[in-house]
């Protein structure tokens, strides 16, 4: 229990900012959730430009966000896969994207660990 407890404190002392490294953790993480929503909107109009008129899953704007949100979540789904070039394209940087995102979350994670 006590584990949880000092997770608890810990979070709340991120989300406070109430050290230098507590803020500078919670700006590196919030900066990093933006910069992803806004890939994730830009990915989603991107693919479906790219696939609307084609006979694939992605004919709608909603299917485009839920296609290229699951791609970031799950670094690559069981979803079909874009049939343009441009969807491709697309998918292997929201690929690249999302792979980045994990290595520099941890390594966030690990520099905060570290300070403290």
């Amino acid at each position: 229990m006590r584990l949880f407890a000092d997770l608890g404190l810990e979070i709340q002392r991120v989300v406070r900012g109430s050290t230098h490294e507590h803020s500078k953790f919670r700006r590196r993480l919030l900066t990093t959730l933006l910069v992803t929503l806004v890939v994730d909107a830009i990915g989603s109009v991107l693919m479906y430009v790219f696939e609307y008129q084609q006979h694939g899953s992605i004919s709608s704007p909603f299917k485009s966000f839920f296609w290229v949100t699951a791609q970031l979540l799950t670094v690559s789904s069981q979803m079909p896969n874009p049939l343009t070039t441009g969807g491709r394209i697309v998918d292997i940087f929201l690929e690249i994207w999302a792979i980045t995102v994990v290595a520099t979350v941890a390594a966030s994670f690990t520099a905060f660990l570290q300070k403290k």
